[in-house]
């Protein structure tokens, strides 16, 4: 195991938007693929038919790429251990479902829904397991000839591990330590269903794992429960060998009251990326949710996570999705952006607007503007007086600083103004600030209606 080249795998399912706490994990396993120079695989699970969205696989796509975040192999990158959907490897799960049931690790249920319900009426707690699975209606309770003219008469069946009680079982987890759970509390996971001739998560994910060669598994710990039935599967194909290590995530908490962060809360599409976003500030604030450098480092570039990211300094203890600071590191980066490249997302809204003006102008009136805002879009509304006159004047601003002698001092003061030749700060406060004390006017009451008269209300540079 010390020798294995590190192969990690993010696997979602094509089911609509890519939610936030998807983007971490994968995040998560890139980030340690490339610190160990290992490979990152990109597998659809999309054995839930009913579930399937139609372009969700692309979208999903779209965002990582956007994000930065680049697998080496996988569903349209390519590979060596395709096909990487789970829906073209129907045949290679048949061989693995029949390899269990001929070795006594699984057995076929025919049980109906209404049946399984009928059992869950009459036993509190119904689990079907060790206790009750001779009291159902599968192949351990029928015989040979029974179970093949059911299948001869196309009745449908599901495939159950068959787990037997009073084993220990350890899940060596990189976050949480040696975690151990008895085998009498889980039941007989359905692993294939021939309703659709397609296995269960359980069953194709580890079949996956161990064609795919993966050394790790990185997932959210939604998945912890699941942990040791798949121990329990690489023991029952005899592959205790090559039994990936594995790592359960923090889950994402909602930033006020408890519970896990909601799919609306966290969709990369609605909150991210069209909100304005950088890719740069949702990748850092997404990196330290969960996971500390032990240092006072807040600002990290991709490459600088790769270098200081240690999966042993992830919290066991769910992180608190805070809003407000993904939209304070948004504010950083705007900070460490060149007026260029503002100027450069800031010039289509000013088109948008109707206004025609040279990118050069644009940057300065970035360059006075940006540390003010949080997104680029929200430069507008605070600096459209620069490209457009005020058309009407905010009535509170106006009641307060617009005295009865405003308009004669705004009517000197663009004579003042025109009789300048040179126009930069430095030529303009002197000659202003004289012809202020030379009329002994109040600063303040000049400045006040002036800004008034040039923005249309109290704010600006």
């Amino acid at each position: 195991m010390a020798d294995r080249k590190v192969r990690v795998r993010f696997a979602p399912s094509p089911t609509g938007a890519l939610h936030i706490g998807g983007v971490r994990t994968a995040l998560y396993n890139y980030l340690f693929a490339r610190q160990h120079g290992g490979e990152l695989v990109f597998r659809i699970e999309d054995t839930d038919s009913h579930r399937f969205v139609p372009g969700a696989e692309e979208y999903i796509l779209e965002s990582f790429k956007w994000l930065g975040i680049q697998f080496d192999e996988g569903v349209s990158f390519g590979g060596e251990h395709g096909p990487y959907r789970q829906s073209e490897r129907r045949d290679i799960y048949k061989q693995y479902v029949q390899q269990l049931l001929d070795n006594d690790k699984a057995y076929i249920a025919f049980d109906t829904p209404e049946e399984l319900e009928a059992k869950r009426a009459e036993i509190q707690n119904f689990q079907y397991d060790a206790y009750t699975r001779m009291q159902m209606r599968n192949s351990l309770t029928l015989s040979k000839e029974e179970v093949d003219k059911l299948i001869a008469d196309g009745k449908q069946y599901t495939v159950r591990f068959k787990i037997e009680p009073g084993q220990e079982i350890h899940v060596n987890d990189m976050i949480r330590g040696d975690v151990k759970v008895m085998s009498d509390i889980l039941d007989d996971k359905v692993l294939y269903k021939s309703a659709d001739e397609l296995p269960t998560y359980h069953l194709a994910n580890i079949v996956d794992d161990h064609l795919m060669e993966i050394s790790h598994v990185i997932r959210g710990e939604e998945w912890l429960p699941s942990a040791p039935l798949h121990v329990l599967l690489y023991k029952a194909f005899g592959w205790e060998d090559t039994m990936p290590r594995f790592a359960h995530l923090p889950l994402l908490l909602k930033p006020e009251g408890k519970g896990k962060l909601s799919k609306r809360d966290g969709e990369v599409s609605s909150g991210y990326r069209e909100s304005g976003y950088f890719p740069e500030a949702v990748v850092n604030f997404l990196a330290l949710l969960g996971w500390n450098p032990g240092t006072e480092q807040e600002i990290f570039s991709l490459d600088e996570l790769v270098k200081a990211f240690d999966i042993s300094r992830c919290s066991k203890a769910g992180a608190k999705f805070d809003f407000k600071k993904g939209i304070w590191f948004n504010h950083e980066y705007i900070l460490m952006k060149s007026d260029d490249e503002i100027a450069n997302l800031f010039a289509p809204i000013v088109a948008n607007n109707g206004v025609e003006e040279t990118l050069d102008r644009v940057k300065q009136v970035v360059h006075m503007m940006k540390d003010r805002v949080n997104f680029v879009y929200e430069l507008w509304p605070l600096c459209s007086f620069f490209f457009i006159a005020p058309t009407e004047y905010d009535a509170k601003t106006a009641k307060k600083r617009w005295k009865e002698y405003s308009a004669q001092q705004m009517t000197e003061l663009a004579d003042v103004l025109e009789g300048i030749e040179d126009f930069s700060i430095e030529g303009q406060e002197p000659v202003v600030m004289k012809w202020v004390e030379d009329k002994g006017y109040k600063l303040g009451d000049v400045m006040n209606a002036f800004r008034l008269t040039l923005v249309g209300e109290g704010k600006g540079p």
